[in-house]
Formats: C-alpha cells, structure tokens, sequence
C-alpha cells in the first residue's frame, strides 16, 4: 500500500533529518530523554514568506536561515543545541525540487551545530509559506543567561557587526546596490548564531538577549526587564567594511542600522570591572565584542546618543509585526 501523499512527502524530504528519540517520524511524537544533570531550554521562531525572507531567496538558505534564527535563542541564553520541532504550511503548488534544497540546507546545518529533527506537522496553505521550529537545548543547572539582571552602571556590549542584515535586505530588493563580495546578503540569509559566546558568556554576562527587531528597540527589551535606562552611542557601534563604507558615503544610514532587523548578535550587559572576562570569552568562542553603552538609573528608556555626543531621536523603533 502506498503511503499517502503527506506521508511520503515526510519519507522523502525530511526523515534523513530525524535523530535519536525522533522514532523515524513515524509516531504521533518523540521520546525524548535529556542529558543528565542539564536543564532544558526551549524557544520557537516562525518565519513566513515576504516577511522574513524574499519568495526568491534559495530553498537552502531558507532551510538555514530558519534553523539559525532559533539557534541565536540559544545562544542568547547561553544553551547549547539538542534538537528541534519543525512544522511546515506549504503551497499545494510547492516542488519537490524547492523541498530537496530545503531539507539540504537543515541537513547542512544539522552537521555543522550538531543536531536533529525530531518531529512536526506538515500542512497545506493557500499562501504564503509559512515555517515554524521549536528549538531544544539545554544548561548545567542555574546557568542559562536571562533579559533580567544588568545593574546600574553595568557596560553594555554587542557581538559581530551591525546592521549588515538590514542592509542585505535592501540589497536584495534593489534599494542599495553596493554589495562587494555579496557579504550583505549572505548576512541576511545566513545569520550567525552565536552559540561558543553565549556559553562562553555565563557566569560573565549579567543580562542578554539576541538583537533580532534592531538593536535599539531590542536593548529596550533589557531596560525594562531591569528596570533601567540605557545609553548607546551610536559613534561606536561595530560596522562592516561593507556598511562602513555605505555609512561614509550617506551618514544618515548609521542610525538606521541601529534599528534594522536581522542581527542576530547577542546584545548583554556586564560589568564594568569584567571587560577583561567578556573580552577572553570573546576571543575564546573567535567572535569580536564591542562595548557600545551603559545602563543607567531611571525610567526604563534607552538615550541615543549621536557621534557629537549630544541626544537623538532615531528615525523609527525597530521591527514590529503589529
């Protein structure tokens, strides 16, 4: 008897993904059992065509990009990766040649961050598509980084670059055309989840999150969850050679890529005296740092300041889907 079309497509694309406790996704669920002595942490990202990607981007990077953005929660947190629910609402219209380059792309970054599908659903959708992962990971106990907790006078840093995935989307549809080597693209393609600093980071870092909706609004985020403002100075935040050159040429661009979207860099507080900490950790997990700020007494408000040093108002907040 043939397996029906739901079915077999499962068989087809997606059960070489499936690990240990996955039961060959042939069950209605997994078994899973965790590491001893770990706590479990777990995050979902959904990601819908013409929102978080362009209909045009390859099936590969989608399949990637969908991974990594849930990978950045775990790093955020200072996890490390076990494996992953995954459910798919696909157009009845969908190929198989667009599912094979979807699942190549999960393969490929199931063997570079070591884990496994371990089950999901798979529907049919008049359109768009829309994907959606839960991501497992787990901490020794006590250890996972929080939004809560950066203290009066901490420093705040970020990790990489900014704003490179923003400018990549405006590469990508034709609103900037400066792209050497296609860097900006690939950057908002393929985010780099920062899992080696998250781990390095606990027990150093007082408060983190990962910079997804902009970096301004996302250090709102940590403002509020401490009950304190924050000073950002845009004059030193870490730029590419790509957006270096792009800001030098129209300056207005810096403060909008402290709002742009698609960072995925780790944004944590830490405090003043552990620069030398945050720094080993840095070069430990081969990721550069940058201190970028303070926190500071008072309403839970982030102060932009410009490169003259004086306060600003950026032109918008940062993402929002409502």
């Amino acid at each position: 008897m043939s397996l029906p079309p739901e079915f077999a497509l499962i068989a087809r694309h997606f059960r070489g993904l499936a690990g240990e406790g996955a039961l060959e996704l042939s069950d209605d669920a997994a078994l899973l059992v965790p590491p001893e002595g770990r706590e479990l942490v777990l995050a979902a990202d959904a990601m819908v065509e013409g929102v978080h990607y362009l209909p045009g981007d390859p099936p590969e990077t989608i399949g990637r990009k969908l991974l990594r953005v849930n990978l950045s929660d775990l790093a955020a947190m200072g996890a490390e990766p076990l494996a992953y629910l995954m459910t798919t609402a696909l157009p009845r219209a969908t190929g198989p040649e667009w599912l094979e380059g979807f699942a190549a792309g999960l393969a490929a970054d199931q063997r570079e961050f070591g884990l496994h599908v371990l089950g999901g659903d798979t529907v049919s959708t008049p359109g768009p598509t829309c994907l959606s992962l839960t991501i497992i990971g787990t901490v020794p106990p006590g250890s996972a980084l929080r939004r809560k907790g950066a203290r009066p006078g901490d420093d705040l840093w970020v990790s990489g670059t900014i704003g490179d995935g923003a400018l990549g989307l405006a590469v990508l549809q034709g609103r900037v055309a400066a792209d050497s080597g296609g860097h900006l693209a690939r950057r908002y393609r393929l985010p780099e989840p920062r899992l080696a600093l998250g781990r390095g980071l606990r027990g150093v870092a007082r408060a983190a999150m990962d910079v997804s909706d902009g970096l301004a609004q996302d250090l709102g985020h940590l403002c509020r969850a401490a009950g304190l403002g924050a000073v950002l100075e845009l004059a030193a935040l870490p730029l590419s050679s790509a957006a270096t050159a792009l800001v030098v040429a129209d300056p207005s661009w810096l403060p909008r890529l402290a709002t742009g979207g698609d960072d995925y860099e780790l944004l944590f507080a830490a405090g003043r005296g552990d620069a030398p900490r945050v720094e080993a950790a840095a070069r430990a997990a081969g990721t550069a740092v940058t201190r970028i700020g303070c926190f500071t007494e008072g309403l839970a408000e982030v102060t932009v300041l410009a490169k003259d040093g004086t306060a600003m108002t950026l032109p918008r907040g940062g993402w929002s889907h409502f």
